[in-house]
């Protein structure tokens, strides 16, 4: 595809276009510095270990697994909320992860989030909203799951 096309469909349900989902990725330098895109235009820095001859120019790609994590379960979290009518004043996700490098690749096995809110938030209605996020509707968790524990614990005010 061209640089600048958009692959694009015809959603016969809905009578409308969308943009097919799509990411790419460009080498910045020569090394492992890599430059992803999405169809929006949207973009974000991955760069290897220098360990490896990277040179902490990005995130590593397995960290972008991890702040995938984070991200898809606060969008869920804050979006059910809202719904709620909760006040959300300030929102942190602090997230640790461990892996086995005893096996080839190193698998996450566990996964710790810490979701830390400020505001008029009910606790009950917090917890609920982590609870559906992590267990129903966020696609990064259900992936995760399959090789890693994942444990959460909240904060709140």
């Amino acid at each position: 595809m061209k640089p600048g096309l958009k692959r694009v469909t015809f959603d016969i349900l809905n009578n409308k276009q969308r943009i097919m989902p799509k990411v790419t990725l460009h080498r910045v330098d020569n090394d492992f510095h890599l430059e992803a895109r999405n169809v929006v235009g949207a973009k974000f820095s991955m760069d290897g270990n220098p360990e490896i001859g990277g040179h902490d120019l990005g995130f590593r790609p397995l960290e972008t697994m991890i702040a995938s994590l984070g991200g898809c379960s606060s969008m869920d979290v804050i979006m059910i909320l809202k719904k709620q009518r909760q006040q959300i004043d300030d929102y942190d996700v602090e997230i640790e992860y461990e892996r086995d490098k005893s096996l080839e690749p190193a698998l996450i096995t566990k996964i710790h989030i810490k979701f830390i809110v400020k505001g008029k938030v009910d606790e009950d209605k917090l917890k609920k909203a982590i609870e559906l996020s992590l267990d129903k509707y966020c696609t990064v968790s259900k992936m995760l799951e399959k090789t890693a524990t994942i444990t959460y614990s909240y904060q709140l005010n």
